[in-house]
């Protein structure tokens, strides 16, 4: 499993890197995913993490990468939905920040549980959709930080496409992925972790 997932990341990453549509938004989408591989080869031998984690990491990099290579608004697949649809703009955006919300709540209850941070499903399912929420809103910031310091250079990265809610309805999203996360896969880690030796209060 290691080496396939190694294999599609990297293979995911030079694609993204082939004539990207702008390489300063290609270098600012893909820049997490580099990070992400990072940490993970960091902590593969002390603090391994669940099958499920490694698969939804890869899944939010692809995503990155994918939105890098095209920019978020311009991804080919969801300027099609925009024309059946009749949308009135590609919401590949939204995609990106379902996932910034469904992958670190993931993350989140891994921690949360394996270090015993805190008692309690309840209060745990609280506090992770607090990071989520509050991980969203750190990235719009750095978004507004990136536009102040470079001007037009960075209009592909913000991806608002003169939709006066977008920084809103970002968070929305990243809250909503979060939600579903702890809602449809809680039962599937559980069984994971518990394969660790590792149970679940």
């Amino acid at each position: 499993m290691k080496a396939l997932w190694i294999v599609i990341f990297w293979a995911v990453m030079v694609w993204s890197g082939i004539q990207p549509k702008d390489s300063f938004t290609w270098f600012l989408e893909v820049l997490p995913a580099l990070i992400g591989f990072v940490i993970l080869a960091a902590t593969w031998q002390r603090f391994r993490l669940t099958p499920l984690l490694y698969l939804l990491i890869l899944l939010h990099c692809v995503i990155l990468m994918i939105g890098g290579h095209y920019t978020y608004a311009e991804v080919p697949l969801f300027d099609y939905f925009k024309e059946w649809f009749g949308f009135e703009r590609n919401h590949y955006d939204k995609l990106g920040h379902f996932a910034q919300g469904f992958v670190p709540a993931m993350i989140a209850r891994e921690l949360l549980i394996r270090k015993q941070v805190v008692n309690g499903a309840a209060w745990r399912n609280f506090l992770i959709v607090c990071f989520c929420l509050a991980f969203s809103a750190f990235y719009e910031l750095i978004e507004w930080w990136v536009a102040a310091l470079t001007g037009e250079d960075a209009e592909a990265f913000l991806g608002t496409q003169g939709y006066v809610w977008d920084t809103q309805s970002d968070m929305a999203f990243a809250l909503i992925g979060a939600i579903v996360a702890l809602l449809s896969l809680c039962r599937w880690h559980d069984r994971q972790l518990q394969t660790k030796g590792i149970g679940h209060v």
